[in-house]
């Protein structure tokens, strides 16, 4: 069977991951080139990778959690297997196994993809293989100047994958390949999930979810809007669910972490709402510079982003990254003993004021600053926002300070930094008024002088809708864009 580098139908979105692998493998170099690909488990990194080397006629291996003799033997047999031989092959050494991996890029004219999967495991038992992979692919070795083997590392913890290729280790430099695997974008997640035309309740699911792909199976399929509470109930908040308990395992699938009482402690602190080290500490009792660490600890493990207030510097803000942690932290942590006495669908009803204004709520300003950097035209937004982030400005008139859930801004090289569009996010099941958009005009006079506030356009995102006078009202402005969930998931 020719290769083909053809993305199978069978794979889901995944059109920028599969297009930097597609072109890793067709890279006409002569000799063997490395990549390195990692993410979070549950991300389809394997079922990614399984379906190029399929695809190529490639080689691939996925090592356990055992000694590292077991992990050579199984090397060998599926090395042989590969082979078509009739007996196992016995790799005396590490390093002949590389060898024998790289050699297998000799055996055609097209290039031959090896991957060997769960990396970290092998060397938990074995540190010394990414000293013995740089042997193997140094300039001086066969493999540098004969063949075209494609080599992947892959693994799910993130530290290890990333300590590969920093600092003085072995294997710096020598990837031409650092690929990480994210969730599912919101508008990847719809389309995995068939609910494109249900935007509503692909909103609630990506916001008690995210963009896992893993979790669709394990949350008992697709739910509708009629049986939503239900889905909720019998799969996320029952205890005898995979889901029940993921928002720890996600945490301590990651190796190495001290503390993680410390780590989970700030999770739920993030998940309350606070937004500053502050006020982190201050939930916790601790000094504000001893969350320097696990801050910066969990935006490594992709748990928590960081970003920079868009109007003012060295002010940062922290929000949770993974969705399924902030529903385990608000809904199901403090409540386990009731949800195991009295059942999922009783706790759903009573947190919906919670699942409004502390998930819902936070979930879609995530997601239409997402929408403002990779959808948005340059109508919408009077032109192309390469930054999106929110702000507080100051306000005299009210003596506080106001927070603006989107500032999109074009900051080149060459050129003044300017706001082009400020936004504000609501998911409350009720449509939005004009109250909201007289509340905008005067957030855009808070903005510096510097910003031409005259010309900054003013975004309304509402999960429900808007109201026919605030519709009217904004039909007679060309300053004001209405985006309700219909456009935020298909229109720009």
């Amino acid at each position: 069977m020719p290769a083909t580098t053809k993305k199978p139908p069978a794979l889901s979105g995944r059109a920028r991951e599969w297009g930097a692998l597609t072109r890793f493998y067709e890279l006409p170099d002569e000799g063997a080139r490395l990549g390195v690909v990692y993410g979070r488990r549950r991300q389809g990194k394997t079922f990614m990778l399984d379906l190029l080397a399929h695809g190529t006629g490639g080689f691939m291996f996925t090592a356990a959690q055992q000694s590292s003799a077991q992990n050579l033997q199984m090397l060998g047999a599926a090395y042989a297997e590969y082979l078509g031989l009739a007996d196992p092959v016995r790799f005396a050494t590490w390093q002949a196994a590389f060898d024998a991996l790289l050699r297998l890029g000799e055996r055609r004219d097209e290039p031959t993809l090896v991957v060997l999967d769960e990396f970290p495991f092998l060397l938990d038992t074995e540190p010394s293989l990414a000293s013995l992979l740089q042997i193997a692919i140094g300039p001086t070795e066969r493999a540098f100047r004969k063949g075209r083997a494609r080599l992947i590392l892959c693994g799910s913890a993130l530290t290890t994958m990333r300590s590969l290729l920093v600092g003085t280790a072995p294997l710096r430099g020598r990837a031409v390949l650092e690929l990480i695997v994210p969730p599912f974008t919101f508008r990847e997640a719809a389309e995995f999930w068939d609910l494109v035309a249900d935007p509503e309740v692909a909103f609630r699911v990506h916001a008690l979810l995210g963009g896992t792909p893993a979790y669709k199976a394990m949350s008992g399929g697709v739910p509708s809007r009629e049986d939503f509470d239900q889905w909720v109930a019998g799969g996320l908040l029952d205890p005898a669910s995979a889901l029940f308990r993921e928002g720890n395992v996600l945490l301590y699938e990651q190796p190495g972490l001290a503390d993680p009482g410390l780590y989970f402690s700030v999770l739920g602190a993030v998940a309350d709402g606070a937004a500053k080290r502050s006020e982190i500490a201050g939930i916790l009792q601790r000094p504000d510079a001893a969350l320097a660490h696990p801050l910066t600890v969990l935006e490594e493990l992709q748990l928590v982003t960081r970003s920079e207030d868009a109007l003012r510097g060295r002010r940062p803000v922290y929000r949770l990254a993974e969705p399924v942690i902030r529903f385990h932290q608000l809904v199901i942590r403090p409540r386990e003993a009731v949800l195991a006495a009295r059942g999922g669908l009783r706790v759903w009803r009573d947190v919906a004021d919670t699942i409004t204004s502390k998930v819902y709520g936070p979930h879609l300003e995530d997601l239409v600053r997402e929408w403002v950097l990779a959808h948005a035209g340059a109508t919408t937004l009077g032109g192309i926002a390469n930054q999106a982030r929110s702000a507080v400005v100051a306000c005299v008139e009210h003596r506080a300070g106001h927070e603006i859930d989107v500032v999109a801004i074009e900051d080149l090289p060459g050129s003044a930094r300017k706001v082009l569009a400020i936004g504000e996010a609501k998911a409350t099941e009720k449509p939005v008024g004009d109250g909201e958009l007289a509340r905008l005009d005067h957030l855009r006079e808070l903005l510096p002088p510097s910003t031409a506030s005259t010309q900054v356009r003013l975004l309304l995102f509402s999960r429900s809708g808007f109201t026919k006078e605030l519709t009217e009202s904004a039909g007679h402005r060309e300053d004001v864009e209405l985006i309700d969930l219909d456009r935020l998931y298909q229109g720009e």
